[in-house]
């Protein structure tokens, strides 16, 4: 499967639209906890009794949990469809942190733009295997190089994951 090699212009274009989704899988998240403090506190009330269908809040129960299911695949969707479908990838811990990798080529390899929610623009860029902690600065090099260039190694997918 081919990968795509973004441009930092191409990146930068797309941070509008990044930022909508993860404002959108933070809309969820809320959602998400409100459900499930709810489920707590039925838990609370009456423990595995609430899963009986007998049960008075047996009916509250069931639809919070649904509620719960379904805000987590619309987050799933979410992040299948405005982020990794578009060749984007979060780094380990990059859900939680806003942090956004943009696979794109430099000198012949493959790395990765990085971008942190609340950046106006790309401004980083790390090694594959360099991480948050390995980020550099783009220099104007970069800006000129990177992304325009076919790679010559072809790219192991697990590295796309995070």
């Amino acid at each position: 499967m081919g990968r795509r090699s973004f441009t930092v212009e191409e990146a930068n274009r797309m941070i509008p639209a990044v930022e909508g989704a993860l404002d959108e899988i933070d809309k969820k998240k809320v959602e998400i906890g409100r459900y499930s403090e709810k489920l707590q506190i039925l838990d609370a009330l009456w423990g595995e009794k609430v899963t009986q269908p007998k049960n008075p809040d047996h009916g509250e129960f069931r639809r919070h949990r649904d509620l719960v299911s379904a805000a987590i695949k619309d987050v799933d969707r979410l992040i299948r469809r405005r982020i990794l479908g578009l060749g984007l990838r979060f780094p380990p811990g990059g859900l939680e942190h806003g942090l956004i990798d943009f696979p794109t080529t430099f000198e012949g390899r493959w790395v990765f733009l990085c971008w942190q929610r609340g950046e106006d623009e790309v401004r980083f860029w790390h090694e594959i295997d360099g991480g948050y902690a390995g980020r550099q600065e783009i220099a104007a090099e970069h800006v000129i190089a990177m992304g325009r260039e076919n790679s010559s190694e072809i790219p192991d997918d697990s590295i796309f994951d995070g």
